[in-house]
């Protein structure tokens, strides 16, 4: 009986097909929910670091002083949560997979933000404040 519940099987397999989708070669589905890769955008990044703090697996790396802004994607998990955090928006998260990979590669951008420059502030001529000052009823 075990023999026949094989044969029956293995026919059933040969004609039915594979059971896996040919990807990358047929696009993959997506639902509402699916997470594809984290984007950066240097020219709104403000270097506050939150990203990499938030980071679980510590895929993004922030160096402030040289404004270079480095993701790992071999360690990323594409879980969101520096999207979540980003107070600036300069992270977004894509739909699309990435194509494979064969070789690490760390992606590095330079952060192009150039902080405005505060307001100056006209200085008061004293004689201006010395004539105020004396008056009084």
């Amino acid at each position: 009986m075990g023999f026949f519940e094989m044969t029956r099987t293995v026919l059933r397999n040969l004609a039915g097909g594979p059971a896996t989708r040919q990807y990358p070669v047929v696009p993959a589905r997506r639902s509402p929910i699916t997470r594809g890769h984290v984007t950066f955008d240097p020219s709104t990044c403000r270097s506050c670091g939150i990203c990499s703090r938030r980071c679980p697996c510590a895929a993004i790396r922030l160096d402030k002083e040289a404004k270079v802004w480095e993701i790992d994607r071999m360690r990323c998990i594409a879980c969101g949560d520096c999207v979540e955090g980003c107070p600036f928006g300069s992270l977004t998260m894509e739909p699309e997979y990435l194509p494979p990979v064969v070789e690490h590669v760390v992606e590095r951008y330079t952060i192009t933000y150039v902080k405005p420059e505060k307001p100056v502030k006209k200085p008061v001529e004293e004689s201006a404040k010395g004539e105020g000052a004396g008056e009084s009823a």
